[in-house]
């Protein structure tokens, strides 16, 4: 059955054209705002058509729609450029100036002949000055409810007076604003930074369908700002401007060591053209209005969010309003932050979910059971009588006697209430807080609720969904589901470790390798080219890099296993997606970081210096958090000088890349100096592995190419002896071992192992974690044992290079060694265990890669696509003496292929873009 449906989308007619589509300017379609001076182009081929090949593009940029019609490039004529590159070609034209809108096509010329794009793509440009802002920062400096006597004196000395003590709450800042509009509007324009989070309206009509904007960062460094068209929402005659200001992580988050910023405060700039060419802006400043008083009072990201719909201000954010009792707002200080249009997507709500179960507790107490461990919020439906309070608490977990299981959020309350106004049915649902949850204890009801009181709304970065897996596997597809909402629900403008407990940070430990596996299923180059930023933002002066970033804990332990994500991920969005900026662009960073370390931390060329060890590898007893048996522990020593070692590797890349030629030798010398050490310190000549001969180590020893090739076999046979008898095919690695084991494994011939462990639903494993009903990754292998008040139940950091395994080994979509941005694959589908099919596909930066293979009484099909401009180095296994097909012919006479060969019991041979059906028997 599923080679018919390989067949079916196998066939094409023969006269399809191919077509140009997905434009895009840095990876954004149609954006408003765009901040870079030099944006970069990018664009698909669509064709059925095999060994498609561009052979020439030219980029035409237009300052209006007519001009981009009759292809006068006034802005930007690239001509005819040789080249078969499609993705992220630098802008080269005339100096682009704050509000200008562009226009932009791409002609194409392939071996099949020359075409014009379908799509037509366009951008705004943002304010690039700072003196394009005429708005001023407004706010009310004040604690105080309305009705009380307001001080306006709140004026931080330093930071540790913005520590506000443990029980402060602070409601929600409702600003408006009138203004009159007395022509026919062309075009307008809405500019908009409200900290810490914001909700806008014109006109009563809520401004875009982001939610939680804008996303996160360090407010000392950076401001982020959004943009809207907001033509539609405006009249001729009277408008309203309305916003309301959340707290969000610019005012205290109640916990003493989290950093905060201020309070709530907002800067808001519309700019409107008429019909006849004249221009208006109308700012925020003093002739705002403000008041607390409104429905949405204390809202905290830990605690949760208040509503009182006795309080609610009906046409407050329409005109005509009666807005007598307002204060007047204030000016305020602006962020010490630079002002910038923000790069990444806005988080949105992705997906609505409904419970399955409803339990009654007692009289008045319910558990609501959503099925799946999320993130976001629960819309709420009632009916009742004014003043009724309907209370909600969350949880990822229940008790044995079915209430909630609270100690893992240690101290956040995670609890919403909602006060009834009475009379008709009544909706609500969060605007500045989101839950970590699978269970909501809910109390208050006057008649019993129903599954239709409770609707899910699942929020994550605003981003394409670019994988789907599947196999013959159930274990492996419940790991694949689970991961998928694990990772999602840690997307909020930055990679949080969980979502549910009084932390949800940046660690930056937790997405090293992981980033890579995650990019497979989420494209995801937006949040994390934003959040190298964060990093470089929180570096100190001296170089030392966070262990979380943005640094709202100012954790700095001086690690080497942690912060090599900063340098990591960077090398990540090169690979995957073509994007060299981030490298060019915080290379004087990382170079500033190994030179701390260097100067500080190393001695005979062996870093001497880690914090956190293999993070959580499964302890000697299912009740300990950490082991304490030396002998599993790996050394700290060795950790960070593996990873050292890594990153000058890698420097020597950068260096080339940012056109620092004279840093390439020297980084060149450090890595043999380090490698030199390493294996003098920890290799053993005698028992020929590494250290105390942890899987950990050997497994970096090998994978890091530290360990010469001549005892790499010897090696890895401690991995096999280890994990074999030791832990019985069970993984024996934490945070750091796992980011190599699978491929360790499967690259050195033991596949076998790989899957084993992949499957494995006994301790430790990812399946135990399914067998304990988990819909998410636990932070714990033994999450359901250990000490309660550390294991969350949403956490990604042990997925590893699963996710790495699960696309480019099972499914065998890998990008080239030598190539970028998916230009040419290697594709080797590994056979193993009782898999009898793998279903994947991956819509990468260059189009839709597509790996389907079966296997059935002694016959192996495989269905692959490889996109248009695209080539492969397929590798069929098993296939040596046997027939090989392609659509039903002799691979032998199919003139598409090239260098056909044989070795190892496979056939290998290399094709170009197009969808094959392959056949062995």
């Amino acid at each position: 059955m599923i080679l018919c449906v390989m067949l079916s989308i196998h066939v094409c007619k023969a006269e399809e054209k191919v077509r140009v589509a997905d434009l895009r300017v840095e990876n954004l379609i149609n954006p408003l705002g765009l901040e870079t001076t030099c944006p970069r182009f990018s664009w698909k081929l669509y064709s059925h058509k095999r060994n498609l090949i561009q052979e020439a593009y030219r980029v035409i940029v237009a300052s209006s729609r007519e001009n981009l019609n009759v292809d006068n490039g006034d802005l930007w004529d690239s001509r005819r450029v040789n080249s078969n590159e499609t993705i992220l070609i630098p802008y080269q034209g005339k100096q682009l100036t704050s509000r200008q809108v562009c226009f932009w096509k791409v002609q194409v010329w392939t071996n099949y002949g020359e075409i014009v794009s379908v799509d037509e793509g366009s951008w705004t440009m943002g304010l690039l000055a700072l003196s394009d802002w005429k708005a001023k920062w407004i706010g009310l400096e004040s604690l105080e409810a309305e009705g009380e006597d307001r001080k306006s004196g709140f004026e931080p000395k330093d930071e540790d007076d913005l520590r506000l003590n443990s029980e402060t709450r602070l409601n929600a800042r409702y600003m408006r604003k009138e203004i009159d509009l007395n022509k026919n509007i062309k075009n307008a324009v809405l500019y908009i930074s409200g900290l810490g989070l914001y909700e806008a309206y014109l006109n009563g009509d809520k401004i875009g369908d982001q939610v939680l904007a804008p996303t996160p960062t360090d407010y000392t460094k950076r401001v982020p700002y959004n943009t809207f068209n907001v033509t539609s929402l405006l009249n001729k005659g009277k408008n309203t401007i309305g916003i309301i200001l959340g707290n969000g992580r610019f005012f205290s988050m109640r916990i003493p060591w989290f950093r905060t910023f201020g309070l709530p405060q907002l800067l808001s700039q519309l700019e409107i053209t008429y019909d006849d060419g004249t221009k208006e802006t109308f700012v925020s400043d003093e002739s705002w209005k403000v008041t607390i008083d409104g429905p949405i009072g204390s809202n905290n990201e830990f605690d949760g969010e208040e509503y009182d719909a006795r309080k609610e201000m009906s046409g407050w954010n329409i005109s005509g309003f009666n807005d007598v009792n307002w204060h007047s707002v204030e000016l305020v200080k602006a962020p010490e932050g630079k002002l910038y249009s923000q790069e990444n997507l806005n988080i949105k709500i992705m997906e609505t979910i409904n419970p399955v179960s409803i339990v009654k507790l007692s009289e008045d107490k319910y558990i609501v059971d959503m099925g799946q461990n999320m993130v976001g919020w629960v819309k709420l439906k009632v009916r009742g009588h004014a003043g009724d309070k309907i209370k909600m608490r969350f949880a990822e977990l229940l008790k044995e006697d079915g209430n909630l299981y609270t100690d893992n959020l240690r101290g956040a309350k995670a609890t919403d209430t909602y006060i009834l106004k009475g009379g008709e049915e009544e909706t609500w649902e969060l605007s500045f807080v989101y839950h970590g949850f699978r269970y909501i204890e809910v109390t208050g009801f006057r008649d019993e609720p129903q599954l239709d009181n409770f609707e899910g709304k699942v929020i994550y970065d605003e981003m394409e969904t670019t994988g789907n897996f599947e196999t013959s596997n159930s274990t492996i597809n419940q790991i694949y589901k689970n991961s998928y909402w694990g990772i999602r629900g840690n997307y909020r403008g930055m990679p949080t470790d969980c979502p549910q407990r009084d932390e949800r940070m940046g660690w930056l430990g937790d997405r090293a390798t992981g980033s890579h596996g995650e990019s497979f299923i989420f494209d995801n180059q937006k949040l994390y080219a934003k959040w190298l930023t964060d990093i470089e933002d929180s570096q100190r002066q001296n170089g030392t890099l966070p262990d979380v970033a943005p640094n709202y804990w100012k954790m700095y332990t001086d690690d080497v296993t942690w912060p090599a994500a900063y340098f990591i991920i960077a090398d990540m969005l090169y690979r995957q997606y073509g994007n060299d900026r981030p490298i060019i662009k915080h290379y004087d960073s990382f170079k500033r970081f190994l030179a701390y370390i260097q100067s500080n931390y190393m001695k005979d060329y062996i870093v001497t210096k880690d914090t956190f060890g293999d993070w959580c590898m499964p302890p000697e007893s299912p009740e300990m958090i950490h082991s304490q048996d030396l002998e599993r522990k790996t050394s700290g020593e060795l950790l960070s000088t593996a990873f050292y070692y890594r990153l000058t590797v890698l420097m020597q890349k950068f260096a080339h890349m940012s056109g620092h030629q004279e840093d390439v030798l020297f980084y060149v010398d450090l890595a043999e100096n380090v490698k030199t050490a390493f294996n003098k310190k920890f290799y053993n000549n005698t028992k020929r592995n590494y250290s105390n001969n942890t899987v950990t180590a050997n497994v970096l020893a090998i994978m890091d190419d530290i360990a010469p090739d001549t005892v790499k076999k010897d090696v890895f046979k401690h991995v096999v002896d280890k994990t074999e008898n030791e832990f019985k095919g069970h993984v024996s690695t934490g945070l750091i071992g796992i980011q190599w084991l699978m491929r360790c494994l499967t690259e050195y011939g033991r596949a076998d192992i790989a899957y084993k462990i992949a499957t494995n639903r006994t301790y430790p494993s990812w399946g135990y974690m399914i067998e304990k009903g988990a819909t998410t990754i636990w932070e714990l292998w033994n999450g359901d044992t250990a000490d309660p008040a550390m294991n969350s139940a949403n956490h990604v950091m042990l997925l590893g290079d699963l996710i790495i395994w699960y696309y480019e080994y099972l499914a065998g979509i890998k990008n080239a060694d030598d190539a970028i941005g998916f230009s040419k694959l290697e594709m080797h589908p590994l056979i193993i265990g009782d898999l009898n099919y793998v279903k994947a596909s991956y819509n990468s930066v260059r189009g839709l890669i597509q790996s389907h293979w079966q296997r059935n009484d002694g016959k192996f099909s495989w269905y692959i696509t490889i996109p248009a401009n695209c080539s492969a180095k397929v590798i069929l296994p098993d296939a040596e003496g046997k027939t090989v097909t392609e659509s039903g012919t002799n691979i032998k006479s199919v003139t598409d292929f090239k260098n056909i060969t044989i070795a190892n019991g496979q056939v290998v041979l290399e094709i170009g873009s197009g969808s094959y059906v392959f056949e062995i028997e």
